[in-house]
C-alpha cells in the first residue's frame, strides 16, 4: 500500500527538532491529552438525558467546547512537552449549532482547543469523502449556511482543520494511496513520536455507500503492523494508535477509570490482541464509553487502552516517559478526567465562537414544532427491542410518504442507530411555552443526518429477508451487531432468539385500511411470498446501510423529503392547541407491541444472540 501524498510533509514538518537535544539528561516526559467522539458538541450536553456511562455521584455539569479548551490548556501548562489528539467522530450526528453550518463550527472550535492529530471516524463520512477533504483543507460549500465565520469571529472563507485527520486504513482505489495522511509525527527535544490514525473497518456498513464509493477500508491491526517497519526505519520507537473502534465495560455502573470485564469480546480488545509490540498506547473511541484499561497485545504485553466517553465530557490525561537515547516508551500512566465546570473558567475565545454560532442557530432551534404527553426516549423499552422514539419517527416517515403522489407507502422502517439521544423529552411548562413542547432543535438533535426518505417496492419475501438480516452474523450483519428495525404503526412481527439465522421471524402482519395482511405466518412460512408492498426507509438503509443488503432489491424507487422535514411535519399535528403525542396509543397497533419476542432472553441484545 502506498502512502498518500502529504504524509511525508506531515512527518517532516512536525518532526523538526534539534538532534543535540537528545543529549539532555534524564528521561523525557510527554503529556498526551486525548478525547473522542466530540460530535460537534459546542455546548455542554444535557447530562440528565445523555447516555453518560458515569457513576451517578459524578453526574455533574461537564463538557462544552469552552470548558474543554480550558481544561486542555490547564493540562498543557503542567507539562513542558504535550500533544492533543482525538480518536475520531469529531463531526457528524452533531447538534444543530454545528450541523446547521456543516460542522464548520466543530472544526473551528477544535482548532482553538488545540487538537493536533485526529483519527477519521465513521461519522466523518456522513456527507462523503469529498466533504471530509473540504473540512480538512478549508473553503466554502455552495450554501448560505456555509462560511458564516464573520458572525462568530472566525475567518471567511472557512479556515479548514488546523489539525491533521489521519486514515491509515482507508485507501482510495483510484490512486492506491490513503485518503488522508496515515500518520503524523511530532518531535519532543528531538525524540520523535508517531500517531497512526485508523478508522473502524466496518464503516461501509454504517454510512451511506455513496459517501465511501471508491474507498477500501482495510483491517485495522494489519494496517498498523505494516506501518511499523516504515516508522522504525525513520528511527521512531514511540508509537501511539488513534483508533476509532472501541468497547464497553461490563455492568450497569462504571467508573470512568475502570475496566470492568476487561472489554472482553469487544472489537477493540480483538484489535489490540493482534497489534505489533511496537505500539505503546491505544486511544480508542466509537462506543461513547469511558474506560482505562491495559490489554494484551500480540506479544502478550499489556498496553494502555483508553476511551474518554463522548461529547467533550471527559479528557484522558496520559503521562509518557521516554528514553531520550533510544526513543522508546518506558512507562505510561493514564487518567480519565471529567471536564468539570465548577473548578475552572471557560476559555473566552472559544466561548465567543460558541456564542456566535449559538445566536445564529437559536431562531431555528426555538421554533415549537409539536408536543409530547410523556417522555418518548430512544432507549429500547423491552427485551423485544421496541423503542418509543423510533416508533414516532417511523410513523412520521410513513405519514410523509403514504399518499399516492408521495410514494404510496404502506409501511416504514427506521434503523435504531439513526435515532439519537435523548429522544423526545417531556419538559415542564415554562414562562415561554407549555408542557411537553418539542422544538425544531429537539427534533434535529434526534434526527441530525439530513437523510432523504426513499419509498420502494418490496415483496413479502424481501421484507422477511430484511427482518432476518437484523441479527448478529446473519446476512451482512457483522458478528457483533444486532439491529432491530423499528416499524411504523399497523405492522408487527415476532422474532425467536432460539432459532438460527434465516428462521427467526414469525407472524409478520400489516394492518391497514385494507385489512390484515399476513406476510409471515406463525410457522415462519410466507403465504404469498411475491405479494408486493410499498415500503419507506431512509436513503442510508436504501443503500444497504447497517448490513441490510435486502433493501438494495427495492424497485420503483421514489426519493422523498428529508427525514427532519417528515418528522417536524408529523409533529405539527400535535402542536398546541392540539393534543400532544402520546407514545403507545396509536389505534393501528391495537394496544400491542410492534416488535414481539419468543425464546430465551430478558433484555434487548446489541450483539450476538445467546443460544436459546
Amino acid at each position: 500500500m502506498r502512502a498518500a501524498a502529504g504524509t511525508v510533509l506531515v512527518a517532516t514538518a512536525l518532526a523538526a527538532g534539534c538532534a543535540a537535544d537528545r543529549q539532555a539528561s534524564g528521561p523525557l516526559q510527554v503529556k498526551v491529552i486525548a478525547f473522542n467522539d466530540y460530535h460537534g458538541h459546542l455546548e455542554p450536553p444535557d447530562l440528565s438525558a445523555a447516555p453518560a456511562r458515569l457513576p451517578a455521584a459524578e453526574r455533574i455539569r461537564v463538557g462544552g467546547a469552552a470548558y474543554l479548551a480550558a481544561h486542555v490548556a490547564r493540562l498543557r501548562s503542567s507539562a513542558r512537552h504535550s500533544v492533543v489528539v482525538g480518536a475520531g467522530d469529531s463531526i457528524g450526528a452533531s447538534p444543530l449549532i454545528s450541523a446547521l453550518f456543516f460542522d464548520e463550527p466543530a472544526v473551528e472550535t477544535l482548532n482553538r482547543i488545540g487538537l493536533e492529530f485526529n483519527a477519521v471516524g465513521n461519522h466523518e463520512f456522513d456527507k462523503g469523502a469529498d466533504e471530509l477533504r473540504r473540512l480538512q483543507a478549508g473553503g466554502c460549500r455552495p450554501d448560505p449556511n456555509s462560511c458564516m465565520g464573520q458572525h462568530a469571529g472566525t475567518p471567511v472563507p472557512f479556515e479548514g482543520a488546523k489539525f491533521r485527520w489521519l486514515s491509515a486504513n482507508v485507501v482510495d482505489r483510484a490512486s492506491a494511496g490513503t485518503l488522508l495522511a496515515p500518520y503524523g509525527v511530532k518531535s519532543f527535544d528531538g525524540v520523535r513520536m508517531a500517531f497512526i490514525g485508523v478508522t473502524l473497518r466496518a464503516t461501509p456498513t454504517i454510512v451511506m455507500r455513496s459517501g465511501v464509493r471508491g474507498l477500501d477500508f482495510l483491517d485495522e491491526a494489519e494496517t498498523v503492523n505494516r506501518l511499523v517497519p516504515e516508522l522504525k526505519a525513520q528511527g521512531i520507537e514511540a508509537v501511539v494508535l488513534l483508533l476509532h473502534e472501541g468497547g464497553t465495560q461490563a455492568g450497569a455502573r462504571q467508573d470512568i477509570n475502570g475496566c470492568a470485564g476487561g472489554l472482553q469480546g469487544s472489537p477493540v480488545a480483538g484489535i489490540v490482541r493482534r497489534l505489533d509490540d511496537a505500539v505503546d498506547l491505544v486511544i480508542s473511541g466509537h462506543t461513547h464509553a469511558a474506560y482505562n484499561c491495559r490489554l494484551p497485545n500480540a506479544a502478550g504485553r499489556a498496553i494502555p487502552v483508553t476511551s474518554a466517553s463522548a461529547f467533550g465530557r471527559v479528557l484522558t490525561d496520559i503521562d509518557l516517559v521516554l528514553d531520550r537515547r533510544t526513543g522508546e516508551v518506558l512507562s505510561a500512566a493514564a487518567t480519565n478526567r471529567l471536564v468539570r465546570h465548577d473548578d475552572i473558567q471557560p476559555d473566552p475565545a472559544v466561548q465567543a465562537v460558541v456564542a456566535g454560532y449559538g445566536q445564529l442557530a437559536s431562531r431555528a432551534a426555538r421554533r415549537v414544532v409539536g408536543a409530547v404527553a410523556a417522555d418518548v426516549p430512544n432507549r429500547r423499552s423491552d427485551a423485544a427491542c421496541n423503542m418509543p422514539a423510533g416508533e414516532l419517527i417511523a410513523d412520521a416517515m410513513l405519514s410523509a410518504t403514504a399518499a399516492e403522489g408521495s410514494g404510496g407507502a404502506r409501511l416504514a422502517f427506521m434503523n435504531p442507530g439513526g435515532v439519537r439521544s435523548p429522544g423526545f423529552l417531556h419538559r415542564p411548562a415554562t414562562a415561554g411555552g407549555g408542557p411537553g413542547e418539542v422544538t425544531y432543535g429537539d427534533a434535529f438533535t434526534v434526527q441530525p443526518f439530513g437523510n432523504n426518505l426513499v419509498t420502494m417496492t418490496l415483496s413479502a419475501r424481501d421484507i422477511k429477508d430484511a427482518l432476518e438480516e437484523q441479527f448478529a452474523g446473519c446476512g451482512r450483519q457483522p458478528p457483533g451487531s444486532t439491529r432491530l428495525l423499528l416499524p411504523s404503526a399497523g405492522f408487527h412481527y415476532t422474532w425467536d432468539a432460539g432459532r438460527a439465522c434465516g428462521a427467526r421471524i414469525r407472524s409478520a402482519v400489516l394492518r391497514d385500511a385494507a385489512g390484515p395482511h399476513i406476510l409471515v405466518d406463525d410457522s415462519g412460512a410466507l403465504p404469498d411470498p411475491d405479494r408486493r408492498f410499498r415500503v419507506t426507509v431512509n436513503d442510508y438503509l436504501a443503500q444497504g446501510g447497517d448490513g441490510f443488503s435486502t433493501f438494495l432489491r427495492g424497485a420503483d424507487r421514489l426519493v422523498g423529503p428529508q427525514d427532519i422535514e417528515a418528522l417536524t411535519g408529523f409533529l405539527s399535528r400535535f402542536a398546541p392547541p392540539a393534543a400532544p403525542y402520546a407514545p403507545g396509543t396509536n389505534p393501528q397497533d391495537g394496544g400491542g407491541r410492534r416488535i414481539r419476542r419468543t425464546g430465551a432472553g430478558n433484555s434487548c441484545p446489541s450483539g450476538r444472540l445467546a443460544a436459546g
